[in-house]
This record gives C-alpha cells, structure tokens and sequence, in this order.
C-alpha cells in the first residue's frame, strides 16, 4: 500500500509470482527453502499444520514475513516495507478490514490486490513490488500469489506483529510497541498507570482474538483484543535477553491448550519449544489482574515477550503489592 503501482505492473504481477512461489510438504523440504529466498520469492506449506490459529510475523531487518499456524511455521515471503521517510511502523496489530480489490484512496487509485489494513492511516498488508529492499509508502508488499494465499486463510482480528528495523538490523526498537485505537479505529493515547498498578476494561472490545504484550523495558504488561488496549498492569520482569519472542497457545493432539513458542527469525532454536515453569517464573503480576487475564484466555492467544517500549513513563517505581506468579 502507499506505493503507486502502474496498470501494466498489477496485472504482470499474478504471472510472475506464481513463477517465484514454491511449496513444500515435510518440516525438512519447508526449512531449505525458506532459507534461500531470493527477492520476490516464496514458500507455503501448509499441509504441515493444516489447522489452528494464525499469526504473521513480519522482520524489517530481514525483509520476511512468516505465517504461523497453531505455532507452526507454514509460509515464508520476502517482503518490502517501507523506505526511508515513509517507514513500516513496529507493534502489535490485528487485522481491521479485507479487500481483495483494494484500490488507494491516496496515490491516484493505486491497486492493492489481497488488501489487509493493519491501521486506520493506511498501512496494510498487500500484493505490491519487490525490488529486494524497501520501496514502500509504508504497507508491507508482498508476493502476488503469496498474498492471495495469505489472504484466503486470515479473519478479521487475526494477530500480525512487525519488529526490526529496515535500515540497521536492530534486534529490538526503541519506538513504542503501541499506536491504540479506539472502537471506532482513532487513535487514542497512552494513558500512564500513574499510582494504580493495573486497569482493566475488558468491556472496551468484547470478544476477539487477545494479545498479551510483555515489555521488559517498561516493567509493564499490556493486553489487546482486536488491537483494543482492554488491560495493563505494572509487572516485575527479570529477563535481561534483549531479543523478542513470540508464544502462542495452541491446541494439542489431546485437546489441551499449551503455551508454545513461535521460530522467529533468529530464534529458530525456540520452535515448538513448551513455555516452562522457569520462564513464567520471572514474571510477578498483581492476583486480580492475573485472575482476570486467565479467564479470558483462548487458543490463539498471542504472549509477545519484547525489551521494546510500550509507552509507560520512564523511571517509575512502582511496588507491586500482592503478587503472584502465573501458571501454565
């Protein structure tokens, strides 16, 4: 999106990228390709986890995108983002509207096939060009063919997380993880705890996919549903690894729920791997917010561990009275 694309480039684009796409049917076959993604380039392979709840990460740094089902990574495309002045925002989205035939209501009608908006200002998730580096007007291009993929499998509120940077590979931002919308998708602004240690407005978004954001930076966890802030809570957070991480709680063989972690690029090491007592261990967060988190918990939901902000002010103590360390 925000990138004026030419008649003639849209309509060669279907031909070409069903050139650059591969497929794979076993873990093995999936990682070889993935790993030699040239631009324009991509792979799917989603007979490897052919159903459960979705999530696409997008690396600024590296220029990929990857899909996850069910904590599984099942696609992986290059990408451009957005060039220098006009760059990709980093955060926690969900997706707020689709359209396959999208066209720019601010560069001259541009089209934007397999449009997914991931903010009411303009940044989306669409079919665009792919030089090799970032071209964009800040939406993420993609692949035609993979885009039109990616689009038949996602529901509105489905989480996407954008991390990196694309000019200097950064493992974290200093940039706030947070741009909160309201119902009605305005912009709304970061209100501080001040002296409260949590808040929590479960009724500001009803129901929907929830994503729990864990700041380290900030000593602060922030709970989204459908990209609405419905909670926040001071928290004491002893976790010094600088990196990102992504856990999802998927559904098992045996129908229970388990917390799993997502590969990332650069954490492949973190694939399927089960949240241990250990890790949540580190966290202390006061009882009722705690409680009132739990109970809202779902298969899908999205825990993004990250030393990047989240907008709390700098240099506050709080005392977390009453604490209590989660559980699996």
């Amino acid at each position: 999106m925000r990138y004026a694309l030419t008649i003639l480039a849209a309509l060669a684009l279907p031909a070409i990228a069903h050139a650059q796409g591969a497929t794979a049917s076993s873990p093995p076959e999936f990682a070889r390709k993935a790993e030699h993604l040239k631009p324009g380039e991509w792979v799917w392979a989603s007979k490897i986890a052919p159903t459960g709840p979705l999530l696409v990460y997008v690396d600024l740094s590296r220029q990929l995108a990857t899909v996850y089902r069910n904590g599984v990574r099942v696609a992986v495309s290059t990408i451009s983002s957005g060039k220098a002045g006009h760059e990709t925002p980093t955060g926690v989205f969900t997706i707020l509207q689709k359209d396959a035939n999208h066209r720019s209501s601010l560069y001259n009608s541009a089209p934007m096939p397999f449009q997914q908006r991931l903010t009411w200002d303009g940044v989306a998730l669409h079919a665009g060009g792919l030089p090799g580096y970032p071209e964009s007007h800040g939406c993420v291009h993609l692949p035609f063919g993979f885009s039109r993929q990616l689009f038949a499998i996602t529901t509105l509120g489905a989480t996407v997380v954008v991390m990196g940077n694309a000019v200097d590979h950064v493992r974290t931002s200093e940039a706030g993880l947070l741009a909160p919308i309201d119902a009605k998708g305005n912009p709304t602004a970061v209100k501080d705890l001040s002296d409260l240690e949590f808040r929590w407005q479960p009724e500001r978004a009803p129901s929907g996919p929830l994503t729990i954001i864990v700041a380290k930076k900030d000593q602060r966890i922030v709970v989204l549903r459908n990209g609405i802030e419905i909670g926040r809570s001071a928290a004491l957070i002893d976790d010094d690894d600088p990196g990102s991480h992504v856990i999802t709680l998927s559904s098992t063989r045996d129908g229970k729920p388990k917390w799993i972690y997502l590969g990332l690029p650069g954490h492949e090491e973190d694939a399927g791997r089960m949240l241990d007592e250990a890790t949540i261990n580190r966290v202390r967060v006061p009882r009722a917010f705690y409680t009132a988190v739990k109970a809202a918990l779902r298969p899908g939901t999205t825990i993004l561990v990250t030393a990047s902000s989240v907008g709390a002010s700098e240099g506050q103590r709080i005392t977390i009275m009453d604490a209590i360390a989660p559980t699996p």
